[in-house]
């Protein structure tokens, strides 16, 4: 459904759901109680102001009743932010795509406490194109490749290839040495690697990490190879064959490998602001894949490297 509202500074209007029916005499009304964290006479008052409109854009007044639009539209006020102080750098453009190494720390779209600090707002602001979406995204704990669409026109066919498992996706990471690790005989929960690694992840709603079901059959795979090892560090080659949440992460810490910094897995640690000085030690590596339009085979290789991977390597 196409906003009536323009991107503003990089940032697209909101769509909000307003039901037909139900116990708020107006639209400003549920709108208050869903926002209840909100000061409700300052959010009726940007009704007043004509920041609240319907689909053909036109502004609504705070009496507007429950019923007379299902959906409505308004620009986020922007929170304060704290400066993530990483820049992306821009590995290709073209008409149709950009491909961009995304530091650590930065999320890809909007959202919370994050706004004019992602990936996505950052792009539109730097390069003027108020179209740019993302085709696929990282956590903002993961540094690496980041692939957005330039033009409506041709996103559904680079979507697609998301959708299809036809992206060749390859990530590293640096885990802690396991205390068993034997460099003659590299494994890892006793599976000598290279592995194959399967199991059931599943994202509830109200739990900020994924759980892992095994009475269910597996639903994500990842191929885990070696890159090296030292005395403190493991760097693995990461393959993922699905594309769950988290789903580098929870593989990993399974077979006793959590990835370095990572506040979630195993143990979900309590929430602290950002320690710029240890990000979490995973990185999208390599992006593959025949180009939907021209047929040609695209390879995006990233410049990053892991800051504890072996020097080594």
């Amino acid at each position: 459904m196409p906003s009536p509202l323009p991107v503003r500074d990089g940032v697209g209007a909101t769509r909000l759901h307003v039901p037909l029916r139900g116990p708020w005499p107006t639209i400003a009304d549920y709108m208050a109680e869903r926002f209840f964290h909100l000061d409700p006479e300052r959010l009726r008052v940007r009704f007043d102001r004509g920041e609240i409109v319907a689909r053909d854009g036109r502004p609504l007044p705070r009496d507007t009743p429950l019923g007379a639009e299902e959906f409505v539209w308004y620009y986020r006020e922007p929170p304060v932010e704290k400066d993530i102080p990483f820049e992306i750098e821009i590995l290709h453009q073209d008409a149709d795509l950009v491909v961009v190494d995304k530091p650590h720390f930065l999320p890809t779209t909007p959202g919370g406490k994050y706004l004019q600090n992602s990936a996505l707002v950052r792009l539109r602001n730097l390069l003027g194109v108020p179209e740019l979406t993302p085709i696929h995204r990282l956590d903002r704990a993961t540094a690496g490749l980041l692939m957005f669409s330039v033009r409506p026109q041709t996103r559904g066919a680079y979507q697609l290839l998301f959708e299809n498992r036809e992206v060749q996706k390859v990530y590293e990471a640096v885990s802690t040495r396991p205390a068993d690790w034997d460099d003659a005989r590299p494994a890892l929960a006793g599976h000598p690697l290279p592995l194959v690694y399967r199991n059931h992840i599943v994202k509830h709603r109200s739990q900020v990490c994924v759980q892992v079901d095994e009475t269910r059959e597996p639903n994500a795979e990842t191929l885990i190879e070696l890159l090296g090892s030292d005395e403190r560090v493991i760097h693995t080659l990461l393959r993922p064959h699905s594309g769950r949440m988290h789903q580098l992460r929870v593989h990993l810490a399974a077979l006793g490998a959590g990835i370095l910094h990572d506040g979630f897995y195993p143990v979900l640690l309590p929430e602290a602001p950002d320690d710029f000085a240890r990000p979490l030690q995973l990185l999208a590596r390599e992006l593959r894949f025949t180009d939907p339009l021209s047929g040609a085979e695209r390879v995006f290789t990233t410049r990053r490297r892991l800051q504890e991977a072996p020097a080594a390597d």
